[in-house]
């Protein structure tokens, strides 16, 4: 593995103008087909094999009328002068309303407060306390993502024609559900990487190269994403994670080449010598190449782990963010050296070349070192510190509460927010989470007499608070009936009674019930992710430890590397639910609202986390190994090996924390969510375990850290991330001092 890196980061170096031409040539060929091939996102969402999706497929079937996938408005009415919305003005300002929406483009239904039946009997909602608050029921003919501009323009300017009329309006539903922004984000974290980089290299030219690099895999990976949309179904979030982590990885896999790459051409001392720069290269694309390859693969197999959760627009994220992992790892070897071939001589300044040919360019040790030599001097003292730091971190995350954001939890200057308040004081957090249920009867069942007794015993039921009346559709073969829960769509009660009533149903003989709408939506994708937990943890966590058994041929290094990843993820879960949950320096984080975690986010954290976190261990021991099999003894080698990496690898975790941690002002709470977690993982996985834990952990064990199985050692391939079998390959074809001499003489 290695040799064959040296010589393609050799060649790529020396062959920088036809690399640069096929990187050309593929972004302008994946360009080409984003533009002519880009379709419109899919807003779709599907989560098969579910309860609430099989109820969802039947109603979009059985009752076409209904709009099942169609956008919805919730237009919230409440008196400001405190008569009853009933009285002659209110009631004018509510119809008047009413006959505009009715006219509005891919208009379905208009429901009124004050709509009656055919036989006269009320059907639209008026809060019986006051009669104060009262919802009119906007329903689309088009799923709210792919309403047109102008019916969102359309709906704005009617609420807006409502002002100082004597009526406070606010529109819930999900057709003014603000798309997050992301590219802000993206900037703040590029600039902060930027930051680091000139501060790292102390050159701003050789700064810029990993952020080159990065942006044109992220944005070769988004091309690609456009033109997939032709030929299959894309979500409109599947390109946010890919950015994400595109970004933190692009740029760390070229710093931590580039960085190598510099070392090995300022110990060399020939900065000015083309011919030493090329060999500089390989060498560092031969060693560091294979750390960024292994590291790359065990982040690509956490990515696509997450297929198994058969959550459609999480697999395609996952997927996503693994293509550009992957041309990350691809321009990290190929293209970055060939950008460096560009800059020559230039990727040092001029103060740094006149020190490399004085030889002051290592005289006194680095930070690295003098830490390392402090943690092997005391290794209990910095193993305990750590683990029980962390241990605390992590006490919040036994309070965890996991659920899917409503508009419960916007911000309180949302309207979104402000009508979900409006309708839980006038008719109770039931009625935004209702529930509805949907029943395939049985040959020879009388459809009516099937409606009445679903009424009936739901009516039995603890936990809801209106059964809506139960009807059939056109073909009297199936039943359709409302259910308004007692409490809010994400409390824990609401959960348990939607399980209450599928157990309760399914012993009827008479159709086959299901219960689905948004709330039993996130009921299901929550089961859904409890239960491929442990089966993910399995394929991700033993799959990635074989490649760090082939890596460090070790068998208890795979292991502290994993017992120190899940440290890691419950102390970042525990700090995630301080923040977010119980709202500790909630207005600091950009938190609205305090509230459940997202569902997704512990499978999120443990396949993302997981493969950065290996990323550093591999960077790190890495070199820690190198040392160890060129003859250091155990605690010199962690010496040597981090005062190589360290510093590199601090640089690599501050930029992933500010790219990650820019994502935390999105206004998107997944992606606010996950920034912070990602952020806070990388701060404890870098920091604390990486760099406190595990060499403390292996200067207590010792050789103990190396050991392996004779018998498994045989049988185990050489992948020779430590170099080796380059090394003998460079020796053997090393030219004499003599030849050095004459080429010098020539020039």
């Amino acid at each position: 593995m290695a040799t064959f890196l040296y010589r393609l980061g050799r060649g790529s170096y020396r062959l920088r103008w036809l690399v640069l031409a096929v990187w050309i040539l593929i972004v302008g060929g994946v360009g080409a087909a984003a533009a002519t091939m880009q379709q419109e996102t899919n807003p779709e969402f599907v989560l098969p094999g579910t309860e609430s999706q099989e109820a969802f497929d039947l109603l979009e079937d059985r009752f076409p009328d209904a709009n099942a996938d169609g956008g919805t408005a919730q237009i919230v009415f409440e008196s400001e002068n405190g008569e009853p919305l009933t009285a002659e003005a209110n009631k004018a300002v509510i119809d008047d309303l009413a006959a505009t929406m009715a006219d509005s483009p891919q208009i379905a239904s208009v429901t009124s407060p004050f709509a009656t039946d055919e036989a006269g009997n009320p059907i639209g909602m008026i809060a019986a306390d006051g009669q104060t608050i009262a919802v009119m029921q906007v329903a689309y003919a088009e799923p709210a993502m792919e309403l047109d501009e102008g019916t969102i323009a359309y709906l704005e300017d009617a609420i807006a024609d409502t002002e100082d009329a004597g009526v406070r309006v606010e529109v819930g539903g999900d057709v003014l559900q603000p798309m997050p922004e992301t590219g802000t984000t993206e900037l703040i974290g590029i600039g902060v990487a930027l930051v680091v980089l000139v501060i790292t290299f102390g050159a701003l030219l050789a700064a810029g190269l990993p952020i080159i690099t990065a942006v044109l895999g992220v944005m070769l990976t988004t091309a690609g994403i456009l033109a997939a949309t032709s030929f299959m179904n894309v979500s409109e979030s599947t390109g946010t994670l890919a950015s994400m982590i595109g970004l933190a990885v692009g740029i760390d896999y070229a710093l931590f080449i580039l960085s190598r790459y510099r070392n090995e051409l300022a110990a060399d001392g020939r900065v000015e010598d083309k011919r030493a720069r090329a060999e500089a290269m390989g060498r560092a694309v031969g060693t560091a190449g294979s750390a960024v390859f292994f590291a790359g693969l065990t982040v690509v197999i956490a990515l696509l782990g997450l297929s198994v959760v058969n959550i459609p627009f999480l697999t395609e994220m996952a997927v996503a963010a693994a293509v550009t992992v992957v041309i990350a790892v691809l321009i990290a070897v190929t293209l970055l050296p060939a950008f460096a071939g560009f800059t020559g001589k230039r990727i040092f300044t001029k103060r740094q070349r006149r020190r490399i040919a004085e030889g002051l360019h290592d005289a006194k040790p680095n930070g690295g070192k003098r830490w390392a030599g402090f943690i092997t001097r005391h290794p209990i003292l910095v193993a305990l510190v750590g683990i029980v730091g962390l241990g605390t971190l992590a006490y919040p995350a036994l309070d965890l509460e996991l659920g899917l954001p409503d508009a419960g939890t916007s911000g309180t200057e949302t309207t979104q927010r402000q009508a979900y308040d409006l309708i839980s004081e006038g008719f109770g957090a039931g009625f935004n989470g209702q529930l509805i249920i949907v029943g395939d009867l049985e040959d020879g069942v009388d459809a009516m007499t099937a409606a009445q007794d679903i009424t009936a015993e739901l009516n039995d039921i603890d936990g809801i608070a209106v059964v809506g009346q139960a009807f059939p559709n056109a073909d009297l073969d199936t039943v359709m009936v409302t259910v308004i829960p007692e409490t809010g769509p994400s409390d824990h009660a609401t959960n348990e009674l939607v399980h209450e009533i599928r157990g309760f149903l399914a012993d009827d003989t008479d159709a086959n019930w299901a219960v689905t709408g948004a709330t039993a939506l996130n009921i299901d994708i929550s089961d859904n992710l409890n239960d491929a937990l442990l089966p993910y943890m399995l394929i991700v966590v033993g799959l990635a430890a074989l490649i760090l058994l082939l890596v460090f041929r070790s068998i208890l290094v795979p292991i502290m590397a994993t017992l120190g990843f899940m440290l890691s993820v419950f102390a970042a879960l525990g700090a995630l639910v301080a923040v977010f949950q119980w709202g500790w320096g909630a207005e600091l984080f950009n938190v609205d609202q305090p509230g459940p975690i997202m569902s997704m986010m512990p499978i999120l954290m443990i396949g993302l986390v997981f493969g950065l976190a290996m990323d550093y261990q591999i960077f790190l021991v890495t070199r820690v190994r190198e040392a160890y099999v060129h003859g250091a003894d155990p605690k010199r080698a962690i010496v040597e090996g981090y005062g190589h990496s360290s510093r590199v690898v601090v640089a690599a975790a501050l930029i992933m924390i500010s790219v990650f941690a820019a994502f935390i002002f999105s206004g998107e709470a997944l992606i606010a969510s996950m920034g912070f977690a990602l952020a806070a993982a990388v701060i404890f996985d870098a920091f604390v375990v990486r760099m406190a834990i595990i060499p403390a952990i292996m200067a207590l064990i010792g050789r103990g850290s190396w050991w392996i199985p004779k018998w498994l050692d045989r049988i185990l391939p050489n992948v020779d991330v430590e170099g080796d079998k380059l090394q003998e390959h460079l020796t053997k074809d090393a030219p004499s001092e003599d030849e050095r001499e004459l080429v010098g003489a020539s020039k």
